[in-house]
């Protein structure tokens, strides 16, 4: 896949620029035993960088498909880290308890673009403070950003809103959906949330290139 992506925008060097952390060996193993849909994770904050990687993974993604006809899914996935105000923890861990939604354009884990309209988040309303409100209605616009995108390439999509540390939610979302790649809106190995997650994360990890501002 992103032997593709370097030979379409006509460089040699791609690899080595967006390649942060290499998969895993076990990994590799064991995704050549199952005959699976390609996942693709995307960490989407809404910022600039992070709109870049999405859009490189729904790229890819296209282009896969194309030339396999087999699935490929991409998900976004923002983290609502945590305030470390005990009350906030405690009013965003209401919020955390809320079941499973699911919509008929993509599965939400946990929350979604849509949950701000769920009754059992409007029954809990009153309880929360206007600053974690603000925190939730923010989260939701910058899923939509990532789900009007998607419609674009109208590809398969996920959306995830987490709560809690972002290394920690985005290995457990990987895990959970088996995925093939996460895409970073990084440049550097260095960055520290490549430090966080550790040579050894279940699977490849992306950034975007250096290229892309010249």
């Amino acid at each position: 896949m992103l032997a593709r992506l370097q030979s379409a925008m006509g460089r040699d060097d791609l690899i080595e620029q967006i390649l942060l952390l290499p998969e895993a060996k076990q990994a590799v193993y064991e995704q050549c035993q199952l005959a699976k849909s390609v996942n693709l994770i995307v960490a989407y904050d809404g910022s600039p960088n992070s709109h870049t990687a999405l859009d490189i993974a729904f790229w890819i993604a296209y282009q896969t498909r194309l030339a396999t006809n087999q699935e490929v899914i991409v998900q976004a996935v923002y983290v609502l880290e945590e305030s470390h105000d005990s009350q906030n923890n405690n009013r965003l861990q209401l919020v955390d308890k809320l079941p499973k939604l699911e919509c008929p354009i993509g599965e939400l884990s946990k929350s979604s673009t849509s949950v701000l309209t769920q009754p059992k988040l409007q029954g809990i309303a009153s309880h929360l403070q206007q600053k974690t409100l603000n925190s939730l209605h923010e989260a939701d616009r910058i899923l939509w950003q990532a789900r009007s995108l998607a419609e674009e390439w109208q590809g398969s999509f996920k959306s995830h809103l987490r709560f809690g540390g972002v290394s920690t939610e985005l290995r457990t979302v990987v895990e959970n959906e088996s995925a093939d790649i996460l895409f970073l809106g990084c440049k550097s190995v260095y960055h520290p949330l490549i430090k966080q997650l550790h040579s050894n994360f279940p699977c490849a990890v992306v950034g975007i290139p250096n290229c892309i501002d010249e």
